[in-house]
């Protein structure tokens, strides 16, 4: 059975953020990822995770600003990456974002960050980008050198944010294998993916013997709640990831329908059938 990990920026909304963590570690989670750390500071994340014997699996560099503050008001500003948009503010945000990500995922023992391409300009194309998000890219890993970091690049679904530049399977896996580093890999959310293409064992047995897919995340289609409604049979897909011997972790991304605990059911069905 898959290890799975909270997504403390959309469960448990009922709670204030730093009470999440003690919640996720009461349901039995073993990991935790988010969207952001960097409205907190490393020491205090750090501690709470020592204290609810939590690992942080995976979060995301800034989507832009060039100092802390601007880092942690980013998304709620509009911004959604910066790794795909040229010039020199842009190209300046990124380098920052990622010397800031590294600093965190260090004091966190975090492995994974993930580095948000960013909604592309009207009438700009990802094949006009690629040159420039190569060398970023190149840039990032130097910086990464030794510190047993992954970059993981995440294509998202064009319903929920339009203009993204990364939202297919193989656009991130073509750039991945162009690139070809051991500390670049995709991060395969399941929910995007089926929004954009469907066919997700068919996308699973294709990718994950690659060897390329560094995180896998979850949630209901469409309406992004627990993984136990919608369109999608994760049961199916649970027992395919453990058939396909893969061994990172599971992200709970969706939003809770009502209570997060309450709505766990999904869990423990997983966890029992694995038993």
């Amino acid at each position: 059975m898959p290890r799975f990990a909270a997504n403390l920026s959309l469960m448990y909304p009922e709670l204030p953020f730093l009470q999440r963590f003690a919640a996720a570690a009461a349901d039995g989670f073993a990991g935790v990822e988010y969207l952001f750390p960097y409205a907190h500071s490393a020491a205090e994340l750090a501690a709470i995770l020592r204290d609810h014997g939590l690992q942080q699996v995976l979060f995301n560099a800034p989507p832009g600003g060039r100092t802390l503050s601007e880092m942690a008001s980013a998304w709620d500003a509009g911004a959604r990456g910066s790794l795909c948009l040229a010039g020199a503010e842009h190209e300046a945000a990124f380098r920052a974002g990622v010397l800031q990500a590294l600093d965190y995922a260090a004091a966190l023992g975090c492995p994974r960050i993930h580095l948000m391409s960013g909604v592309l300009p009207a009438g700009q194309g990802w094949q006009g980008v690629q040159g420039m998000v190569q060398e970023r890219l190149h840039w990032a890993l130097q910086q990464a050198q030794g510190s047993g970091v992954t970059y993981l690049l995440e294509p998202i679904n064009q319903r929920d944010m339009p203009g993204y530049a990364l939202s297919c399977q193989a656009q991130a896996h073509d750039l991945v294998q162009a690139i070809h580093h051991p500390q670049l890999q995709v991060q395969m959310d399941l929910y995007h993916c089926q929004i954009m293409e469907g066919d997700l064992a068919t996308r699973l047995r294709q990718y994950l013997p690659t060897g390329r897919v560094g995180h896998i995340q979850i949630a209901g289609v469409p309406e992004r709640h627990e993984p136990d409604s919608g369109e999608v049979h994760y049961p199916y897909l649970f027992a395919l990831l453990d058939e396909l011997g893969y061994s990172g972790w599971v992200g709970c991304e969706y939003r809770p329908r009502a209570g997060t605990s309450a709505g766990l059911g999904w869990l423990r069905a997983a966890t029992a059938s694995s038993a």
